[in-house]
């Protein structure tokens, strides 16, 4: 009997459920053949934490992907194009007009990057292949002036990313001998940096900005963006700050593909069992950014690269139990770190679990040169692997 497992989205999670499944069922031949079918709409498949470096000149755009295509192999098939339609129910996917049906499904289309205020004309979204070359080019040729690292809106992906943008970008102004003709400020809605994670982790980079002199502005959630300005609502009221240079995250929100489906809870995202990433569609699962996952102190988990890698591993532990007739038996249980980088070859990193009661239990480990060196092999060990 054969079995067709659909995989919505070849980022992260995508990737690392397909290749789970296909170790622990595509060797089974002729007797019982499993079909897993990745769909992706980019050619280009970028490795999302090597956007920062890029930013900075320490990549090239060409080093920082490869092409979705060099996914299929090994019992893995490919299918370029924009996904038109799913249903959950039925488990069917549309893409160029023709549609696939599975025996099971795994939703890891992420978040829809769109951009508000206008900011596409005023600055560059470093969360793109684009933008980030687009700021790394603006830095070659700066020669002083005001800086700003906007947080356009909550909740976006890779939390420590927009710190590790501001710091990365002060250490490229340091060595090119502009600090004291150079100002570089961070703007936020949070209140402090990567609040789920607890007090100690935001105020840990709380003192790295300080001790880099970035002025950090928590709690400015920003209303208008006009050339050389933007207009925020703050505790103390309404204030303008100017720029020269505009670095921001776009706002994320669920793909409307899926918006369009009975997927979606209260929360605007796909809303999962905490533990074994199921929707509430038999047979149907849900990992990384697209979910909402709510916690014990009431905030939700970190939309997070890590965690989807987590997730999608239980996933296909779980779907390759029930193929083979057994019992799923594995479980997420919201551990997860990551690492941040801070300019000068350092890195900190940090880990813990955010299912802890009754605050996710995060600490930061001493910040140094062996972190940002082990980000530096997980990014060859990620591009070797999977391409």
């Amino acid at each position: 009997m054969s079995t067709t497992i659909l995989v919505l989205g070849a980022g992260t999670g995508g990737i690392i459920t397909a290749r789970e499944l296909c170790k622990k069922v595509c060797n089974d031949g002729e007797i019982n053949p499993v079909r897993i079918i990745v769909f992706e709409k980019e050619k280009k498949n970028v490795f999302a934490p090597s956007l920062l470096w890029l930013m900075v000149g320490k990549r090239k755009p060409e080093q920082v992907y490869r092409n979705t295509s060099k996914v299929a192999g090994n019992g893995v098939e490919v299918v370029l194009g924009e996904i038109e339609k799913v249903n959950p129910q039925e488990k069917i996917v549309t893409v160029n007009g023709k549609e696939y049906k599975g025996d099971y499904m795994v939703i890891s289309l992420g978040v829809e990057q769109v951009t508000e205020h206008d900011l596409d004309k005023y600055g560059y979204d470093f969360y793109t292949l684009n933008g980030a070359t687009g700021i790394n080019e603006q830095l070659k040729n700066f020669k002083g002036g005001r800086i700003a690292v906007l947080i356009s809106s909550l909740p976006f992906k890779c939390p420590a990313a927009p710190y590790e943008a501001a710091m990365l970008i002060e250490s490229f102004i340091r060595k090119k001998g502009l600090s004291n003709k150079t100002e570089i400020s961070l703007y936020t809605p949070e209140p402090a940096p990567m609040p789920v994670a607890g007090k100690d982790l935001g105020n840990a980079v709380t003192t790295m900005l300080r001790e880099k002199g970035i002025n950090y502005f928590p709690q400015h959630q920003l209303t208008v963006a006009a050339e050389n300005t933007l207009t925020f609502i703050s505790t103390g009221g309404s204030n303008v700050a100017e720029f020269d240079l505009l670095a921001y995250t776009p706002k994320h929100q669920c793909p409307k593909v899926i918006k369009e489906t009975a997927l979606i809870g209260k929360s605007g995202w796909i809303e999962v069992d905490r533990n074994t990433m199921e929707t509430n569609f038999q047979d149907v699962y849900a990992i990384g950014d697209i979910t909402f996952i709510s916690l014990k102190m009431g905030k939700p988990l970190p939309k997070a690269g890590v965690f989807t890698h987590y997730q999608a591993e239980v996933v296909a532990h779980n779907i390759a139990k029930k193929i083979e007739g057994k019992i799923p038996d594995k479980t997420f249980d919201g551990k997860g770190q990551c690492f941040l980088e801070m300019g000068s070859g350092k890195a900190g990193y940090a880990g813990g679990n955010f299912y802890g009661s009754p605050l996710p239990l995060v600490k930061m480990k001493t910040p140094g040169y062996k972190w940002h060196w082990a980000k530096v092999l997980f990014e060859k060990y990620w591009f070797f692997k999977y391409f």
